[in-house]
């Protein structure tokens, strides 16, 4: 089995998904900014619009765990940024681990506006 057979959508699948769930999978990744106002937000809001919406398309549903997964990563990833403080070295990494999720962030928000599934890097992909 060659490895882009699993890139190619079922011959049923509608080539574009709704407005309606483009503008929820969007939601599901720019939910993220909620952890700039309420604590562990950047997890609780991709979580709750996830959880609430997955239902409705299949799109929603994987980009929901798609941005999930990166906010899990994001916040594993700014916990050994705190422990490294103690060697100087988590400031730098802390600030490039922040800019580099909320520049992710909007692209996947972006992306999953235009229809298109995104993917972020650096992952893992725990919520499956």
């Amino acid at each position: 089995m060659d490895e882009f057979d699993t890139l190619t959508p079922p011959e049923n699948a509608p080539l574009k998904p709704s407005q309606q769930a483009r503008q929820w999978a969007m939601l599901c990744h720019l939910a993220a900014f909620a952890g700039l106002v309420v604590p562990f937000g950047n997890l609780l809001g991709p979580l709750i619009v996830w959880q609430l919406k997955k239902d409705i398309d299949p799109f929603v549903d994987a980009q929901g765990k798609e941005a999930l997964n990166f906010q899990i990563s994001v916040a594993i990833a700014v916990m050994v940024c705190f422990m490294l403080m103690l060697l100087v070295i988590g400031f730098p990494l802390l600030a490039l681990v922040s800019i580099g999720a909320l520049v992710l962030s909007i692209i996947g928000g972006l992306k999953a506006n235009e229809g298109v599934a995104y993917r972020y890097p650096f992952t893992w992909r725990l919520v499956k």
